[in-house]
C-alpha cells in the first residue's frame, strides 16, 4: 500500500458551508480515514459525499481534479477544492519514498464524466472503440505500475462483462503494487475479494461487509421482484 491514512485539519469550519456540512467530511476532520487494504471502495447515495472525498484525495496526492495522471497535474483551469487543499497523508511503509518526494509520485484520477478527455490527453483516445472499450484499453496499457489510483464511478461506461474485466484489472494492479480508492454504486465491483468497503451516508463513514451493503440488498430485492420497486415510480 502507498497510503495508510488520509486526514485534514481545518480550524473551526463552518458546518453550514460546503463541504464541511457533509457528515463524512466532518468525520474525516475528526479522525481521518485509515486504509486497511490495497483496494478501498466508498459507497453511498448520490449526495453522500463519496465523490467529494475521492476528488480531494486525488488533489491532495497531486492529481488533476479533472482527471489524469500525476505528470499531467493541473492541466485544467480548476482550482483545488477547499478540502483538497488541506488533505494530508500518512505513508504506508511501501509508500514512504513516493509520498516523501513529489516527483516520485505515480497514479491516476479517473472520473466518469471527464474520462474520455483525460484519456485522450494521455494518448488513449478510443478511436473506433466504444467508450467502455477505450476505458478498458487504458487500464490494460496505463494502469500497471505502483502508485495511487483514484476512481470515481468507473462502472458508468461499462457493461456487466466489462465490469468483470475491470475487476480483474484492479486485482492485477494491486498485485503490481498499486493502491486503489474507488467511489462506486456497483455491487459487482465491491465484491472484489479482500477489498475494504466504507459506506458513506448521514452516519458519516463506516466499514461494512459486502453482503450487508444497502446497495447489494436493494439489487437482490429488485432482481427478485422488480414490480415491488417499480410500483412506487410508475403511474
Amino acid at each position: 500500500m502507498i497510503v495508510e491514512r488520509v486526514y485534514a485539519h481545518v480550524p473551526s469550519p463552518d458546518r453550514d458551508d460546503w463541504p464541511w456540512h457533509l457528515p463524512c467530511v466532518r468525520e474525516l476532520l475528526a479522525g481521518g480515514l485509515r486504509f486497511t487494504a490495497p483496494v478501498t471502495y466508498l459507497v453511498g447515495e448520490n449526495g453522500s459525499g463519496k465523490s467529494t472525498l475521492v476528488e480531494a484525495l486525488a488533489e491532495g496526492f497531486g492529481l488533476d481534479s479533472y482527471g489524469g495522471s500525476h505528470s499531467w497535474r493541473y492541466a485544467s483551469a480548476r482550482e483545488k477544492s477547499a478540502l483538497g487543499e488541506r488533505i494530508r497523508f500518512d505513508a504506508a511503509p511501501a509508500g514512504r519514498r513516493m509520498l516523501g518526494s513529489w516527483s516520485a509520485r505515480t497514479g491516476f484520477f479517473l472520473r466518469a464524466e471527464t474520462a474520455l478527455d483525460a484519456l485522450d490527453r494521455e494518448g488513449f483516445a478510443p478511436g473506433g472503440r466504444s467508450h467502455g472499450e477505450g476505458f478498458l484499453a487504458a487500464f490494460r496499457e496505463k494502469f500497471f505500475q505502483p502508485g495511487l489510483y483514484v476512481l470515481d464511478e468507473p462502472e458508468a461506461a461499462l457493461s456487466f462483462a466489462s465490469c468483470l474485466e475491470l475487476v480483474g484489472h484492479l486485482d492485477q494492479l494491486v498485485r503490481n503494487g498499486g493502491q486503489i480508492v474507488c467511489a462506486t454504486h456497483s455491487p459487482l465491483l465491491t465484491a472484489l475479494p479482500g477489498a475494504d468497503i466504507v459506506e458513506v451516508g448521514d452516519h458519516g463513514m463506516r466499514r461494512v461487509a459486502w453482503a450487508e451493503l444497502a446497495l447489494v440488498d436493494h439489487w437482490r430485492r429488485y432482481l427478485d421482484d422488480p414490480r415491488s420497486y417499480l410500483r412506487h415510480v410508475l403511474e
